[in-house]
């Protein structure tokens, strides 16, 4: 299952277009989290990886359980968007969010018919 996401995160990643190739449009990013992210090609590649793997995340846990996940994900974007332009706290917070959403699609797999 792990190859399969990760092809899937590398097909996203090349499908996607510079104006858009965060989780939201580049062209409209206004707040300093957004527009460091944007401007950062490690930030950027971050962005997409959360945004894929919170999908996959939404899709593979019980429906009560999503709700969680998105809590989870609003308070997660407060905290990101409370950093600023400072690319040292983004990058630590997407790390954080990353570990957080992989955890949750482990947990899945141990328990799930894959």
């Amino acid at each position: 299952m792990r190859a399969w996401m990760v092809g899937l995160g590398v097909a996203t990643a090349l499908m996607a277009s510079p104006a858009a190739a965060a989780s939201f449009d580049c062209a409209r990013a206004r707040a300093p989290d957004e527009i460091a992210i944007c401007g950062d090609r490690a930030l950027n590649d971050q962005d997409v990886r959360v945004a894929l793997l919170l999908d996959i995340s939404r899709h593979f846990v019980a429906m009560g359980r999503r709700g969680v996940i998105d809590d989870e994900q609003v308070a997660w974007l407060r905290g990101r968007h409370a950093c600023g332009a400072n690319r040292q706290c983004l990058t630590a917070a997407y790390a954080h969010r990353i570990e957080r959403l992989q955890a949750v699609i482990g947990e899945v797999e141990s328990h799930g018919p894959f």
